[in-house]
Formats: structure tokens, C-alpha cells, sequence
């Protein structure tokens, strides 16, 4: 039985990379200090030191989104939150987006992923913002995060004629840990958690990844280290850029070049190694500005929101800008 619960503007200079693109924009605007950074990110170098798990709220609801249950693990249940264009119907077969929310795998919830839901249901997707396990309301692990991620997917995917959704039609998203995990529901096979439902089928048609912790070894970001308790096996079965498969959904990240948190050489790397499998990828690098760059530059937030929106209409899932 299935369970549902209703509980300046910049001039972008592109190089063009046969099926891959890399459009950098240089910034006009004014940058956040290394301690505005360290202040108000989770996953700044000042917030990756050890830590203990202290149990935090988890929000039951979201305004304007209605709630489902998409997962217990052991007396925890998980939900994603969901919000409808208007003019929805059951009967609809709507592209979907799902943003992740970021943090570390260690912090945050889905009050911090409301913006994209909310901007896909205005664009008439079905925006979803799902739950997962972080280590300080859950004492978990990377590995935990990936399996629920997936799971949300799939819960979607299975409840698509419920919830208006056409399952070939969900584009994931997310950013920093949030983009991690996006990536991880497109990774076909089983994933690196003992729980883990297996990959979403079909794959996401596409994947919107925002300074993405792509590689969780060594040379990715130092809370991906601390997450995995430096071991080197775990790191490599986390990291995106080492498991994805041969086939991935078209993809578009956008990455700012000084980000201090994640390396801009991981989104690099990682669009260098989907182009050459043959895939998809356009690495916007916006020059000069940081982690989660959008919150220090309007401009970059506003050009951030075209490019997604030139994306998925590439992808037919919305009007384009021009039409």
C-alpha cells in the first residue's frame, strides 16, 4: 500500500566545448569578507571542524507547500513539501522541480529550500523541497544523506499520478551538499549507503547544480573530509565525479571562481569528465564572487535566474525567456 500523507549587466564570454560550455561572468559587485562567509555559512573553512550531534527542529510544514511522508528510518519520518502551479490538476503531467537544500551534510532543513520550489511553480512545474538526514538532528552520515535523497526521487516518481507529475519530466537541483546529492539521484546502480533504495528510474531529465560538493575526497571541500571521518574508501564511493555513470541528464552548474568552500576546480573537473563521456554540461563560473555567490551579488542572482530559466526551457520544460 502506498504511503501518502498530505501531513553591469555582465558580457558572458563562452567557450564552447563540443557538447559542454563554460560562460564566465566577471563581477561588478561588492564581495563578502572572510568573516561575513565564516558568519552565515555552514559550510565555511570555520564551520568543518568536529562536531557533536545536537538534535535540531525539523519542520513538519512550509508555507504555501503541503506536506508528505516519503521515508521512515527507524521512529524518524522524512518529507518532502510540495507546491503546485497555478491551475494544477491531478490529472496534469507537470515537469517537476526538486532543490535540496545545502549545509554540510551536517546542517539546515527545508525552510532554506523554498526559493526554487517557489520559482518553479511559478514557471508551472511542481516544486518539491525534500527532507534528508544531516548529522546534527540525525547523528548521520554523507552516506545517509545520499540514500534519502534518492529516495525522495523515487517516492516521486511513484506517486507522479497523485501529484500531477510526469516522472520523465523531474529535474533535480541543489547547492554545495544540496548539489551532491542532486547529482546522486542521477547516478545510476546502488549507492554508497547500507540503505540505500537504489537510483531513480527513469534519471532525472536534467540536473541544476549550484557550487556543488562534487568530490567528497581529499580534494574536495574540507567538510566532505570530516563527514566521511577522513576515510579515503568512503570519500571515493561519495564522490560524484568518481561514480557517476556513463550517461548523465544534460546539467548546467554555476560556480563562483573564489569560492573558498568548495573548489571551483572540482565543477571542473567535474563538467570536464561529463563532456568527455559525451554528455551535457555548461559550467557558468561567475568571476570574483564566493560561496552560495548569489547572496552577495544581485547581479549574479539575476543572471543566475536566466540561466536556469534558458536551461529548462532548452529542455522544453518551460516557456522560453523570449517566448
Amino acid at each position: 500500500m502506498k504511503l501518502l500523507f498530505p501531513v553591469a549587466i555582465a558580457t558572458l564570454l563562452s567557450i564552447v566545448l563540443s557538447t559542454g560550455c563554460i560562460a564566465q561572468v566577471p563581477s561588478t559587485d561588492p564581495q563578502k569578507t572572510d568573516s561575513q562567509v565564516g558568519s552565515s555559512d555552514p559550510e565555511s573553512p570555520k564551520n568543518t571542524g568536529k562536531q557533536t550531534a545536537q538534535k535540531r527542529e525539523t519542520p513538519l510544514s512550509l508555507p504555501g507547500f503541503e506536506p508528505f511522508v516519503f521515508r521512515k528510518v527507524s521512529n524518524e519520518e522524512l518529507r518532502l513539501h510540495v507546491i503546485k502551479p497555478k491551475g494544477w490538476s491531478s490529472s496534469d503531467h507537470r515537469p517537476c522541480l526538486v532543490y535540496f537544500f545545502g549545509g554540510g551534510w551536517t546542517n539546515g532543513n527545508p525552510n532554506g529550500s523554498m526559493r526554487w520550489p517557489k520559482w518553479a511553480a511559478q514557471h508551472g512545474m511542481v516544486g518539491v523541497a525534500p527532507d534528508y538526514r544531516v548529522f546534527q538532528r540525525f547523528g548521520s552520515s554523507i552516506e545517509d544523506s545520499v540514500s534519502d535523497a534518492r529516495a525522495a526521487v523515487r517516492w516521486l516518481q511513484d506517486h507522479a499520478t497523485e501529484l500531477g507529475i510526469d516522472p520523465a519530466k523531474i529535474v533535480c537541483s541543489g547547492a554545495s551538499a544540496g548539489g551532491h546529492l542532486a547529482a546522486w539521484t542521477a547516478i545510476n546502480g546502488k549507492g554508497p549507503g547500507s540503505d540505500d533504495p537504489g537510483s531513480p528510474t527513469p534519471q532525472p531529465m536534467g540536473l541544476i547544480l549550484f557550487c556543488p560538493a562534487t568530490d567528497t575526497k581529499d580534494t574536495g571541500p574540507s567538510v566532505a573530509k570530516a563527514r566521511v571521518g577522513g576515510s579515503e574508501a568512503r570519500g571515493l564511493a561519495c564522490s560524484v565525479t568518481d561514480q557517476m555513470s556513463a550517461k548523465m541528464p544534460p546539467t548546467i552548474v554555476l560556480h563562483g571562481s573564489a569560492d573558498p568552500v568548495v573548489p571551483i576546480a572540482n565543477s571542473k573537473a567535474f563538467c570536464d569528465k561529463m563532456v568527455a563521456n559525451g554528455n551535457r554540461c555548461e559550467l557558468v563560473i561567475f568571476e570574483g564572487l564566493k560561496h552560495m555567490y548569489w547572496m552577495s551579488s544581485p547581479e549574479a542572482n539575476k543572471q543566475t535566474d536566466q540561466k536556469v530559466e534558458e536551461f529548462l526551457s532548452s529542455l522544453g520544460l518551460i516557456k522560453s525567456p523570449q517566448g
